[in-house]
């Protein structure tokens, strides 16, 4: 299993830091490769967000400064809203 984190324009490396780090913890025992990129823009406030996972998972989500959605712990959480629902292990 891989996560990649990729974070572009998004600011304070600090935070990228700690979105990464989540990102990670988030995905850490979901079986697969997975790849979410966050990419700020020039011309608002909004980062845009990608979800590519396994058995063609692609998720998408336009994540809103304005509305609070560029901390790390709301990212995490809009994260782990669009993923599929973990069924339990036998």
């Amino acid at each position: 299993m891989a996560v990649l984190v990729e974070l572009h324009n998004t600011g304070d490396p600090a935070v990228g830091r700690e979105v990464q780090a989540l990102v990670e913890h988030a995905l850490s025992d979901r079986a697969g490769d997975w790849r979410v990129s966050i990419v700020g823009s020039c011309a608002n406030d909004n980062w845009e967000m990608k979800i590519e996972g396994p058995n063609g998972l692609e998720r998408s989500y336009t994540l809103a400064g304005s509305a609070g959605e560029h901390q790390p712990l709301v990212i995490g959480n809009v994260l782990l809203k669009l993923l599929p629902v973990k069924m339990p292990q036998r």
